[in-house]
């Protein structure tokens, strides 16, 4: 399967909006890879990180976040599980998990119901070992610096917001992949 002509369904190609996605995703999957690779043990279907990891955030067009180029009128966070929706009816449930479960670390419910967020009511955290690594992946790289690597404490600083939990889990991650 090729990410590319799933994206292309939605996104004109070269737009600004195709470009932040792609040069994202690229990145994440890049990292994602390298993981991977450097940890066979963990048995990492290579070939669905780079499909999954390139469509991610298929969603965000429909989402408002204008420093993106995304002129869509739901909240950001909804990227995730919009992305589902988009990638089940493509017939790419698997995939489509990866897009709901990335979003920081994975939202719990009971992080969804406490912070009232417009979301369905369901656990959102990853629970494959790839979509663990995506997620992980997606937290090194945003799409408003393009190609810039963050550094683990700024990841931590950031996830610090989403409570203790969350930053345990990043943790865990850092030692399992790094």
């Amino acid at each position: 399967m090729n990410p590319l002509i799933i994206i292309e369904k939605y996104y004109k190609k070269n737009s600004d909006l195709y470009n932040i996605l792609i040069s994202h995703s690229t990145d994440v999957m890049n990292k994602a890879l390298s993981i991977a690779k450097k940890h066979p043990e963990l048995k990492i279907d290579a070939d669905f990180v780079r499909e999954a990891a390139m469509l991610h955030d298929i969603g965000i067009f429909l989402t408002n976040a204008p420093s993106i180029q995304c002129h869509g009128i739901v909240p950001y966070v909804c990227h995730g599980y919009l992305g589902r929706e988009m990638l089940d009816a493509e017939g790419l449930p698997s995939h489509g998990l990866v897009c709901e479960r990335h979003t920081g670390i994975g939202i719990s419910l009971q992080d969804i119901e406490m912070e009232n967020l417009p979301l369905p009511r369901r656990d959102m955290r990853p629970v494959s070992i790839e979509e663990k690594v995506i997620c992980f992946a997606d937290c090194f790289y945003s799409k408003t610096s393009l190609g810039q690597e963050k550094s683990i404490d700024k990841i931590r600083k950031g996830i610090c917001r989403h409570g203790i939990n969350s930053l345990d889990v990043f943790d865990q991650w850092c030692i399992d992949f790094l």
